[in-house]
């Protein structure tokens, strides 16, 4: 049987392996949209934009949308949809990987019986926290389900070639929140997608949205995020900011910098224009424990991402999705 000293010991390993896996799990890429495809672009949701010569490779799908896709539609990005997948990612799975090497370090299933219903106990545990956490995830989904007005007719987004200068301001008008059913009639009115032209003027908004968000999420800005992005982009912005916190970590943007942009598409359904741009950018990318302000890591210092924007007449151009390119 092993000695107190060496029990203590084994626990003090398996708590901080269980801390290095938890505060390791969500740092896939820490900017905003966090490499995960998110947002709503109109009808075109859930349709790849054209590829572009910034990012001629097949793009990654919508992941987080409260835009529910067609009957019959096959979305293998929804399995995600709503960061589903991603909440349990970190903190369960950084539980499971604890008790799986404190089994492999002699705690578990080669410490005879005892060590067995340790692991038996670890994983009925596991399954209880996850039927929590559904339930939870369950409730507060109806609610916001619940809260939201029926809304209808998503637009497609379009890709721009970008100029070197940019410029993008303001907020969206009460009928550009996040929720749009693709099949219905709200922004779009149920119309059909039809070509627009983008203007120089739209290619500098788009490139200055883009440093302006960057910025904003580095600072934590929700109230500049707001005038930047569509209701449904800034929930799940402060959803990842909140995540950060959670992990007792920051993360700093700076230095962002357009290499390449070309447009995608851009789309007017109804009254509301849309327009999808690939970019291509550079930026500082990283992450510091907010007690001590200790650097923990470096995420991507260049992306290829799907940017789209939508806008009412006369209003500003806002960040409705955020996909990845290749």
């Amino acid at each position: 049987m092993a000695s107190s000293p060496a029990r203590r010991r084994r626990v003090v390993t398996l708590l901080a392996l269980a801390a290095s896996l938890a505060l390791a799990a969500p740092a896939v890429d820490a900017r905003p949209g966090g490499g995960v495809g998110s947002g709503s672009r109109g009808s075109k949701t859930f349709s790849a934009p054209p590829s572009t010569a910034t990012s001629p490779g097949a793009m990654g799908p919508i992941q987080r949308s409260q835009t529910s896709p067609s009957p019959g539609f096959n979305n293998p990005g929804m399995a995600a949809q709503n960061g589903g997948s991603r909440f349990g990612g970190g903190f369960l799975g950084g539980m499971l990987g604890a008790g799986l090497i404190g089994a492999l370090l002699g705690a578990g299933l080669s410490g005879g019986l005892g060590g067995i219903g340790s692991f038996i106990g670890l994983i009925f545990q596991i399954g209880l926290i996850a039927l929590l956490v559904m339930l939870v995830v369950r409730f507060f989904r109806r609610r916001q389900e619940g809260n939201q007005p029926a809304m209808a007719g998503n637009a497609p987004l379009a890709r721009s070639g970008l100029p070197p200068e940019g410029g993008m301001q303001g907020g969206m008008q009460g009928g550009m929140n996040a929720g749009m059913n693709p099949m219905g009639g709200g922004l779009g009115g149920g119309a059909r997608p039809q070509p627009i032209q983008v203007q120089p003027d739209d290619f500098q908004a788009f490139e200055r949205s883009l440093n302006e968000i960057q910025g904003a999420y580095g600072r934590e800005d929700v109230a500049a995020l707001r005038r930047l992005a569509t209701p449904e982009m800034v929930g799940y912005f402060e959803e990842d900011l909140r995540a950060n916190a959670a992990r007792g970590v920051v993360n700093r943007i700076s230095d962002v910098k357009l290499l390449q942009g070309d447009l995608s598409e851009a789309w007017r359904e109804g009254r509301v224009e849309f327009a999808t741009v690939a970019m291509r950018f550079s930026l500082r990318d990283e992450v510091f424990e907010r007690a001590t302000n200790r650097h923990v890591e470096n995420g991507p210092q260049e992306a290829k991402e799907f940017w789209t924007f939508v806008r009412e007449p006369g209003g500003p151009w806002l960040l409705s999705a955020i996909q990845q390119g290749r």
